[in-house]
């Protein structure tokens, strides 16, 4: 290898100090042949000499561009052999791939890359796959996404690095310029290939670097070193504002069945840029990792969740999601299925010094079911505890969901009243009231609306008897909750 110049101690003293890539570490460098990438392998070797270190050139060969595409891989294979670098090379049919997946060309190539260079990284103990983006490629993404009115994050550009799975994506180039890097594999001869696509202009992105830039470039000499500024300013605000959307969603939104509960009255509160956020961090998670939510599905929901009125509304809002506001709350999620039921059943009340545990995942709770010896005060103390005579009630006991027609005899009240309308004078919003749950008897008797009503029937005595009086509470098992 060369000595090192310029390029190569600041490329060094990055992966030191930005990327936290020390002595003895195994990097999998993604190589195409190309001018970037072969002078990203020689700079990352260059440094992996000195530090001890190890370098993995990963080539694919997608098989678009016939005798072109093999004499790239033969050219990285044989360079790589000449500097000492492991090799290893994955041959992939595309145009196949691409006709069985129906994913585009770029997506499929991108698809199938980062496969291999995540299964190559695996079986050398690589942590690190380094890709040779540069500053001319920041710039060219910057301006494709402002063309498409891209916010915030899109302007974040390219990433400097990012989790691959278990792995770190780093880019090292991404502060170099092309030229810069042309003129470093001048220096050390570096070969590379040229890629006749490049410079067919029906690409987007070859379109905006040939074409498009140029251009604006005679307003502004320094647009592209502008555009790059752009992504940087951009990046950390981004990740701040995430950091924040994400705090903002622990506040005031749960996880209830397939979707989110929010709290409209917190998410009011908060400032708008947080609440697109917001919205826009739970519509990327329903719809998946590749998802990106549309500008106009966020300001509907912002809308419909920052009005005064109307307190009750359903939206579908695509992608066989819903919106439904009630009263202070709102869901986004898939549409509940308000016909579901469940039923837990409680044979046998546990003995003393003993607790039994019953799940409700259904709702997100647990019924926590134990003996009291020598209780003097039966008095529950929450709404989410509730306490009962033993010998009064009829087994097995049950944690069901309401059913058509339940009625219940609610403590300090005279005669029944139907379960429907209890949690309806509690605001219980109507996409929830299936999900909530009620402990039952034998009998069929409704003993207890966990945060709402108990009923009148086996109401514990003062000075009870020991162990005959059965304590019943009910907590979250986890960020669900209804």
């Amino acid at each position: 290898m060369e000595a090192q110049d310029d390029l190569a101690v600041r490329i060094a003293r990055s992966l030191r100090d930005t990327f936290g890539i020390g002595p003895g570490a195994r990097i999998v460098a993604g190589v195409s042949g190309g001018p970037d990438s072969m002078a990203m392998l020689h700079l990352l070797q260059a440094s992996a000499v000195r530090d001890g270190s190890l370098v993995i050139a990963a080539h694919v060969n997608h098989g678009f561009r016939g005798t072109e595409s093999d004499a790239e891989a033969a050219l990285v294979r044989e360079t790589a052999a000449a500097w000492g670098i492991p090799f290893e090379l994955a041959e992939i049919d595309m145009p196949a791939y691409i006709e069985a997946t129906g994913l585009n060309s770029q997506a499929a190539s991108r698809e199938r890359r980062y496969a291999f260079l995540r299964d190559v990284a695996r079986r050398h103990g690589a942590k690190t796959i380094a890709i040779a983006h540069h500053a001319d490629d920041q710039a060219e993404t910057v301006l494709m996404r402002m063309l498409r009115g891209s916010g915030v994050t899109g302007l974040a550009g390219i990433p400097m690095r990012r989790a691959e799975e278990e792995l770190e994506l780093i880019r090292p180039l991404l502060r170099i310029t092309k030229g810069e890097l042309l003129a470093y594999n001048e220096r050390h001869g570096v070969p590379f290939a040229t890629d006749s696509s490049n410079a067919k202009t029906h690409y987007v992105r070859n379109a905006i670097r040939l074409e498009a830039l140029p251009y604006l470039e005679r307003y502004n000499p320094d647009l592209r070193a502008g555009l790059v500024r752009l992504a940087e300013l951009a990046s950390a605000d981004d990740e701040y504002m995430e950091a924040e959307a994400r705090r903002a969603l622990a506040a005031g939104a749960t996880r209830s069945g397939g979707g989110w509960r929010l709290d409209v009255r917190l998410v009011r509160g908060f400032h708008l840029a947080l609440q697109r956020r917001m919205i826009k961090l739970i519509l990327n998670g329903l719809a998946g990792p590749h998802a990106q939510a549309r500008f106009e599905q966020v300001e509907e929901i912002v809308a419909i969740l920052t009005a005064a009125r109307p307190e009750v509304a359903r939206v579908d809002i695509g992608g066989g999601l819903v919106l439904l506001r009630e009263y202070g709350y709102a869901y986004i999620g898939p549409a509940p299925d308000a016909q579901a039921g469940y039923a837990y059943t409680v044979a046998e009340l546990p003995a003393r010094s003993e607790r039994l545990e019953v799940a409700v995942p259904e709702c997100g709770l647990v019924f926590r079911f134990s003996r009291e010896a020598g209780i003097c005060d039966p008095s529950p103390g929450s709404r989410w505890e509730a306490f009962f005579d033993e010998a009064e009630l009829a087994l097995p006991l049950a944690v069901r969901s309401r059913m058509p027609g339940d009625r219940m005899e609610p403590l300090g009240l005279n005669g029944s009243k139907k379960v429907q309308d209890i949690l309806v004078d509690a605001k219980v919003p109507r996409s929830l009231r299936h999900l909530k749950p009620l402990l039952v008897d034998g009998d069929g008797r409704i003993l207890w609306i966990p945060g709402l009503r108990r009923s009148r029937h086996a109401v514990p005595k003062p000075h009870s008897a020991a162990g005959a009086v059965i304590r019943v509470t009910c907590s979250e098992s986890s960020h669900h909750t209804v």
